[in-house]
Order: structure tokens, then C-alpha cells, then sequence
């Protein structure tokens, strides 16, 4: 009997250890392919550590840095499926340089002088008094003798793809900003090279005769107006913002209003439009 006992104990004994050890065992798995699908994370790659380190830059204010990474990223990466954003970025940083008072390889130091405007110092150097205005960050048109104001000395330019619906707007021959625009509708936007010929804020629109006001609905033109040499067409506003990326205006180049605001702010008279295919 005694030895009966001892036997089942024992046989007991061992059925629970193997039990624990399994139970222990499949745990240790469990745990181990956890860590491996959560707690293990992989370092960023190459390509994100690039990105998140422009994105740093920007954040923090050295826009200068930031526009030199994106731009390499760009170039070295060309095929990388972060590249859309990557340019998008790039154009923020950009923009953002423009409208500082960071003096650029395409900007001047310029002392105010008695008898000088804002207006006349804009004329001298084929820029816009919003431009000096917003980059100097003046509030009014107001300037003092002795001051220093950081001018943009650049030639600007602007390609209208039709098929694309798109306006690049160019600095010195280079990509500076692309919109999104509506062109007209059964290819009757006219191609070729023109250049601005005027600018209008809030613009009146004379349709077949009659003058529909600023500011009324029927007012297609928007909030601004940038005649070009073709007579009768130009860039402009909208009311009917969901009509961008389609062909649907009677041949002019339709903006946001957000969008040609800041076109206009940024482009004097006389420069080149180029509309193509």
C-alpha cells in the first residue's frame, strides 16, 4: 500500500511538471514573437531620417538647411514613394523663404533714402509693394529714412500647362510653386508666350454688356484679376472653387482666391506667361 502511494505521487509529481514546462514553454514563444512584432521596432530608414530631419529644420526655423535636405532627398531619392511629399515641402519651405526677411541669393540690403517709396523702390527693382511689405513684415505703406529693408531682386515667370491644369510659378527659371487651376473649357484657352499686362484687386467682370460688381456671386473673376497680352484673357479668382482641375472657364486661368492672392502679391508687371499643351 505504502509503496502504491509513493508510486502515484510520484507519477503526479511528474505529470505536473511537464505540464508547468509546456505551459512555460509556449509563454516564452508567445512572448518572443510579441517582442518581435511590437517591442523590437526597427530604426527609421534612410529615407525617413532625411525627411524627419528636414522637418526639424522647418520647425525650428532654419529654413535654409530644410530646403537643402528636401532638395537632396529629391535628387538622390528620385524614386522613392516619399518623394510627392517631399516636394510638397519643399515648396512650403520655399514660399516661407520668400516671405521672410532672410536675405537669399535673390534678394538685397536696401537702405531708405529721403524721397523714397515703397512704391518707387518696388519699380526699381521689378517687384511688388505687398512683396516688400510682407517680407519686411510692414504694416503699413509707411517707411523711414535709414531703414533696412530686404528687397527681391529675381525674375519671375509663370507656365500655364493646359492638359495638366497647372501653374508653375517660376524664380529665376526655377520651380518655385505649382497651383492648381481650371482652364477653358473646349480647348479655348489660347497658347503661347504672353506676358502681365495688368493687375486688378477685387475686380469688376463686364459680361455682355452688363457690370457685375465685386463681390456679387455672379462675379466669376474673384478677388483678383492678372490681365495678359492676349487681350480679354488673364489669371483670376473664382466663385466656383470646385471647378478647379477641370477645363471649364471660357479661356481664362482659374484660381482659388487664396492661391491667386498670394500670385499677386508675389509678380510685378511685365512678366512672362507661357501656356502650352
Amino acid at each position: 500500500m505504502g509503496k502504491r502511494l509513493i508510486i502515484v505521487v510520484t507519477i503526479t509529481v511528474l505529470a505536473l511538471a511537464a505540464v508547468g514546462f509546456f505551459v512555460t514553454s509556449k509563454l516564452s514563444k508567445s512572448g518572443s514573437n510579441a517582442a518581435n512584432q511590437s517591442g523590437a521596432a526597427k530604426p527609421p530608414s534612410e529615407v525617413q531620417q532625411l525627411l524627419d530631419k528636414a522637418a526639424a529644420k522647418a520647425q525650428s526655423g532654419e529654413l535654409s538647411e530644410a530646403e537643402q535636405i528636401y532638395s537632396k532627398f529629391i535628387e538622390e531619392h528620385p524614386d522613392s514613394n516619399c518623394v510627392e511629399t517631399a516636394q510638397k515641402e519643399l515648396e512650403k519651405v520655399k514660399m516661407a523663404i520668400l516671405f521672410s526677411p532672410m536675405q537669399t541669393n535673390y534678394s538685397v540690403s536696401y537702405l531708405v533714402k529721403p524721397g523714397d517709396s515703397l512704391g518707387k523702390i518696388a519699380k526699381q527693382y521689378n517687384t511688388t509693394v505687398e512683396l516688400i511689405k510682407i517680407s519686411n513684415k510692414l504694416t503699413s505703406d509707411v517707411i523711414h529714412i535709414g531703414k533696412k529693408l530686404r528687397i527681391v531682386n529675381a525674375k519671375f515667370s509663370i507656365l500655364v500647362n493646359y492638359s495638366q491644369n497647372t501653374l508653375t510659378l517660376k524664380l529665376n527659371d526655377e520651380a518655385l510653386k505649382v497651383y492648381h487651376v481650371s482652364t477653358g473649357a473646349d480647348n479655348s484657352t489660347p497658347k503661347g508666350e504672353f506676358k502681365i499686362v495688368n493687375k486688378l484687386v477685387d475686380p469688376v467682370w463686364h459680361k455682355m454688356g452688363a457690370v457685375i460688381p465685386t463681390g456679387s456671386p455672379e462675379n466669376i473673376l474673384g478677388s483678383r484679376w492678372m490681365g495678359i497680352s492676349e487681350p480679354g484673357y488673364g489669371i483670376h479668382g473664382t466663385t466656383q472653387p470646385e471647378s478647379i482641375g477641370q477645363h471649364a472657364t471660357a479661356g481664362c486661368v482659374r484660381m482659388i482666391n487664396q492661391d491667386v492672392e498670394e500670385l499677386y502679391s508675389i509678380i510685378p508687371m511685365g512678366i512672362d506667361v507661357t501656356i502650352v499643351d
